[in-house]
């Protein structure tokens, strides 16, 4: 487990795709538990370790996950979540080009629970649920294409259907139209990036998540976006 940040009151790890942060029905042990006995470990505590869980990301998806050690964090960090105080910051692969380098979408969601499945809808229907985003294409690479999104509601699978609403499924992502899975069974979206006014101290937190090791998608696009955010700074004169 990556831990990478943590204080008295906070604690933020490297999801894994493939871990779940709370326990379903699968049964496996979810990313809290591991973590409830990690810090008991760590720091030798007697009895039961408190961890809340403030937020979630789906099974398949990788990156930041934000924790609470104290109840005090745990009850501002979920008014802040509520209230759009934290500011989340993901990287999505994909197949297709979007249509626009740059765009906000807007949809109507509505999920059905028996398959686990959502749907975006271009106008209102009845029980759906108003989902916005904005994204910006970044980075290529031969056969790939990155794309930067900042969630501006939370839905269930919101980037997920949304993009795929425009003819970008997210690689591997076999449930919202892909047509081939990841080799670990991941799909290609990463919570990257996290920004929040720490719940107790006030100091800004500013936290960013490695892209998955060992993947070499993931490894060129990285490498791409970073060459064209280095092309695009200013030139700062010579003194």
């Amino acid at each position: 487990m990556e831990v990478i940040y943590e204080d008295n009151h906070i604690i933020v790890v490297n999801k894994a795709p493939g871990e779940i942060v709370q326990g379903d029905k699968t049964g496996d042990e979810p990313l809290v538990e591991t973590l409830k006995r990690w810090l008991k470990e760590k720091y030798a505590k007697p009895g039961n370790v408190f961890c809340g869980v403030v937020h979630r990301l789906d099974r398949p998806v990788g990156g930041l996950v934000v924790f609470a050690k104290t109840s005090k964090a745990l009850t501002r960090l979920n008014d802040m979540f509520r209230n759009g105080r934290v500011h989340k910051t993901y990287w999505a692969v994909t197949r297709n080009l979007p249509p626009r380098q740059a765009d906000e979408l807007h949809h109507w969601i509505t999920t059905v629970e028996r398959t686990n499945k959502s749907t975006a809808h271009t106008a209102p229907k009845p029980n759906a649920k108003e989902a916005r985003l904005r994204y910006r294409h970044i980075a290529d690479s031969d056969r790939y294409h990155l794309l930067e999104v900042q969630l501006l509601t939370g839905r269930k699978h919101q980037i997920r259907v949304q993009l795929s609403a425009i003819g970008c499924p997210i690689r591997g992502d076999l449930k919202y139209g892909d047509k081939r899975s990841n080799p670990d069974g991941s799909i290609s979206l990463l919570a990257r990036h996290i920004e929040f006014v720490h719940p107790v101290s006030g100091e800004k937190i500013s936290l960013t998540a490695p892209v998955p090791a060992g993947d070499p998608v993931w490894r060129a696009l990285a490498e791409n976006a970073a060459k064209d955010t280095a092309a695009d700074a200013p030139v700062t004169p010579n003194p």
